[in-house]
């Protein structure tokens, strides 16, 4: 696996990191989000520190992880239904031949 040494900066911090050459992009854009949201906060809410940006930013995240898991869980329970009633639709068939 190719990997490349890149640095992400957050919160004025430099974070060497060595990582798949598939997930670079990936790693530079959440790197990107991370601070936009920092700018965010610091604009919109009495943030006065970077620790208490990076803290909103990981709840944040860790809020929208979590929805998306949950909505991720629906479509699998929706599309395990669907799926069922296909199946039991073809079973009918089958045996009406």
């Amino acid at each position: 696996m190719d990997f490349r040494r890149i640095t992400i900066n957050i919160a004025g911090r430099n974070y060497p990191l060595n990582v798949p050459a598939a997930e670079e992009e990936t790693l530079r854009k959440v790197g990107k989000q991370i601070e936009d949201m920092i700018k965010e906060f610091e604009a919109n809410f009495a943030v006065n520190d970077k620790q208490d940006a990076l803290a909103m930013c990981a709840l944040r995240l860790g809020t929208n992880a979590e929805i998306n898991k949950l909505n991720d869980e629906k479509n699998i329970s929706i599309s395990n239904e669907k799926l069922i009633h296909l199946n039991n639709l073809l079973q009918n068939e089958l045996e009406e031949l």
